[in-house]
């Protein structure tokens, strides 16, 4: 019997024995599976031995069903970072180790990738997609989809469609033709449904040209479905289901979270009534149980069990991973690596770098297994050289949490009343729940008393802050001092369920041990999907001192001076209001570039930040957020033991005037007009004719490469890119040769294709690159079909879509 016979049989068995667990359902059972049980959980019909199924977050970690602390997983670089290396073979091993991951957290599905475009720089979630192209895109949510399906774990590819906004995301609607959907929104989809057999689709919160996303039939039935041919479970993102027969007529399996607002006896009544059918409820029961099916959930399966598993295999990949990401943006004089270099003196300067700025916020949020700060990975790599630290200015948006003990006690009701129903202990002044708190805690109605000790080292003002979604009030040894609930009103904060962080300076007196106390109750109709608290404490001598750094960085051979955002600033449910940086950073950069000649800007963000003092700084390193190895990566980097492999994903503009209206903040219920069409990133900057501070590709390596020819190849419809590359220098290389299709002004059009290459010392290699059909093509809305360009064209090959070296033009025979 031959393979594809086998496959068939097989194939047929399994439709046959889902198809007896229909017949053998109630409705009611069937309408179960068609809702989450939980948060993070699908129905088990136990009489049938259907089991339940676990979901977990996120893109760059499998978290478990906790959202806050919880066992500890391995951080990875996020997808930005990933998408960065232009490297689709180790996008896909890392897509293998976090499937690895999910199945150490019971989890059979992995709510990732994430792949929106980077249309809007100033978007919060911007760290958490992989880039401004769809070729690129692509490439790296297929080798990232086949990376995670090889471990037996479905992934979820999202948001299905037009999220590339955060703000009032569950209100606007995305206004985007089709073309401009077929040639940049749709690709990574497309191709995650075709290439990669993606089993999961989640839909987006906002809606697309007027009609939600998760309740669209154009979308999901004509686009997906029928021209996909997508056979996997479409889910919709949490709370983002509108109707109970719109959205199951539409093709919308799945609600989620559970239990479900318009499924269960609403979607039974609705097929009693004749509002829904029978049929369309069969249907969607079927694709649920084929997923069970497809990842290998049993009756059997401990849901309940989660367990750390820190592997040094694991460890070893995120930190390569975090030196390929790395992006070498400007090396004057070769300043990088430091390595070689006669430095009994390096200066490590910045708010990013005593602590491991590993990730943004929202979803993306995980409990690291641990995290290696900059400041450790330098200590560790250049062990004959002193090395000093000072903070300069604080880059934190909330005040910093307190470390160590915070007991948490959880009471019945709102009124702290009766003896606790449970007691926790956490390690950080900060709560969060996203759905069920505990099995003793009814999370629509509790409240919740934190108490903490806190030993001041100095004595002075320190500033003290409180932030909560829900109700708080914030006491010292009995005295109350912040309050969040008479005053409380709704801010951006905790994906916008939470209030702006309350803020006031107390007097400590060093070697006092003072008794720290919160308040906090849920259930009064403010949130109850999301419930957090958290407190902040800031010493006086933690703010940081500008004339310190420049003191410490005046008497440096080196400084490494590591800056930039954090999970405070990127984070979902909200988008950033500029490209800049806070001022007192970049007050620190110029200050310290000023006095010392050999300084490194290393900059931590996972969207373009601007950089006005460019020009004022020999070095500068995009490091992005690369997981818990983030010091350690650094180290690699500036030692020369890893070279940055990185290249831009996303265009960094000089300054938001260049982008238009397309960093406009959308207005609650309002549309989101994308009017530039498929002029985004580079593809505006060429139409609009200006230049970026740094352009989509670009990426300095520790070689010399050059591209030396490039040859087309044309074979019928087929054509193949030959590239050749020299590397001139004493070192290993590596390179990205980039392939642009250009139109008929000569500005780089978009991109088609792309290879990576490492080259060793003096070493030649030709890269043979080969252009699918569809990537010459655009899509003609008045023929309803891709029609490929017309001859002649010109391919542009080079480093960038800035840096172009090689043209070579197809002519008309």
């Amino acid at each position: 019997m031959t393979d594809m016979n086998l496959d068939t049989q097989i194939d047929a068995q399994l439709d046959a024995r889902i198809e007896a667990r229909i017949e053998a359902m109630t409705l009611a059972e069937q309408v179960s599976l068609l809702s989450g049980a939980s948060f993070w959980r699908t129905a088990a019909i136990a009489r049938l031995g259907i089991p339940a199924v676990k979901m977990t977050d996120g893109p760059n970690g499998a978290r478990g069903e906790d959202f806050s602390g919880g066992v500890r997983s391995a951080a990875y670089p996020v997808a930005i970072a990933l998408a960065a290396t232009f490297d689709p073979d180790l996008v896909q091993e890392i897509g293998a180790d976090l499937a690895r991951e999910a199945r150490t957290k019971g989890a059979r599905i992995l709510l990732g990738p994430t792949v929106n475009m980077h249309r809007n720089p100033l978007n919060g979630r911007n760290f958490e997609c992989f880039s401004e192209d769809p070729v690129l895109a692509s490439a790296m949510a297929v080798a990232y989809i086949r990376g995670v399906q090889s471990g037996g774990v479905a992934a979820t590819i999202k948001h299905f469609i037009g999220n590339e906004c955060e703000l009032e995301r569950r209100t606007t609607s995305s206004e985007i033709d089709e073309k401009t959907l077929r040639e940049v929104y749709f690709p990574p989809f497309e191709a995650a449904v075709k290439e990669a057999g993606v089993a999961c689709v989640m839909t987006a919160y906002n809606a697309l040209n007027g009609v939600h996303t998760s309740q669209n039939p154009w979308l999901l039935d004509t686009i997906l479905r029928q021209e996909w041919g997508f056979d996997g479970v479409v889910m919709s993102d949490w709370t983002a289901t509108h109707s109970t027969a719109a959205a199951l007529d539409a093709g919308l399996d799945l609600e989620m979270p559970g239990p479900g607002k318009f499924r269960g006896e609403t979607l039974v009544q609705a097929v009693e009534t004749g509002e829904v059918s029978a049929a369309s409820v069969r249907r969607a029961a079927r694709r649920v149980l084929a997923l069970i099916d497809r990842v290998g959930a049993r009756m059997s399966d401990d849901l309940e069990a989660e367990r750390a598993e820190d592997r040094p295999e694991t460890r070893a990949l995120i930190r390569r991973a975090g030196a390929e990401a790395a992006v070498l943006l400007k090396n004057d004089d070769d300043l990088l690596p430091l390595a070689g270099k006669k430095l009994s003196r390096i200066a490590v300067i910045g708010p990013n770098a005593a602590k491991a700025v590993m990730f943004g916020g929202g979803s993306a949020q995980i409990n690291a297994h641990y995290a290696i700060s900059p400041l450790e990975g330098i200590r560790a790599a250049f062990p004959d050289a002193e090395v000093d630290y000072a903070l300069g200015c604080p880059g934190d948006r909330y005040l910093p949490l307190v470390e160590g003990p915070v007991e948490i006690r959880f009471f019945a009701g709102t009124g702290f009343s009766g003896p606790p129903v449970l007691t926790r202990t956490g390690e950080r002044s900060e709560f969060r729940w996203f759905g069920p708190v505990a099995r003793e805690v009814d999370h629509r109605a509790f409240s919740a008393r934190l108490t903490a000790r806190y030993e001041a080292q100095e004595t002075g003002w320190h500033e003290i802050g409180l932030m909560s979604a829900g109700t708080s009030r914030l006491a010292i040894d009995g005295r109350p001092v912040l309050e969040a609930w008479e005053s409380w009103t709704r801010g951006f904060s905790y994906f916008g369920h939470g209030c702006a962080e309350r803020r006031g300076r107390v007097h400590l007196e060093a070697g006092k041990r003072y008794d720290i106390s919160v308040d906090y109750a849920c259930g009064d109709g403010i949130t109850t999907t999301l419930k957090a608290v958290r407190f902040g404490l800031r010493a006086p001598s933690t703010a940081g001192s500008l004339d310190d750094a420049v003191a410490l960085a005046r008497e440096a051979d080196a400084v490494v001076l590591v800056a930039g955002l954090n999970d405070d600033w990127e984070t979902e449910a909200e988008d950033r209001e500029s490209l800049d940086l806070p001022q007192a950073q970049n007050d620190l950069i110029e200050a310290v570039a000023a006095v010392n000649k050999s300084t490194v800007v290393v900059m931590q963000s996972g969207a373009p930040v601007a950089m006005p003092w460019a020009q004022a700084v020999p070095a500068i390193l995009q490091l992005w957020y690369p997981g818990q190895e983030c010091g350690n990566a650094l180290a690699d980097i500036l030692t020369g033991r890893a070279e940055p492999g990185g290249r831009l994903p996303q265009t960094f503009p000089g300054s938001v005037e260049q982008l238009g209206a397309i960093t406009r903040r959308p207005e609650a219920h309002g549309q989101i007009v994308y009017s530039e069409g498929t002029a985004i990133g580079y593809r505006g900057f060429a139409a609009r004719g200006t230049r970026p501070q740094f352009p989509f590709g670009h990426g300095l390596g520790y070689g010399k490469i050059e591209f030396t020819d490039a040859r087309l190849v044309v074979e019928g419809e087929q054509i193949t890119v030959e590239v050749d590359l020299f590397n001139h220098a004493e070192r290993t290389g590596s390179e990205v040769a980039q392939v642009y299709l250009m139109s008929e002004t000569g500005a780089s059009c978009r991109l088609v294709a792309f290879s990576r290459a490492t080259l060793a010392p003096h070493e030649k290699k030709s890269l043979t690159i080969a252009i699918p059909e569809r990537r010459l093509c655009t899509w003609k809305p008045d023929k309803r079909q891709w029609v490929r360009e017309p001859v002649p064209f010109t391919l542009a090959i080079g480093a960038s879509s800035a840096d172009l070296r090689i043209l070579k033009s197809l002519a008309q025979e």
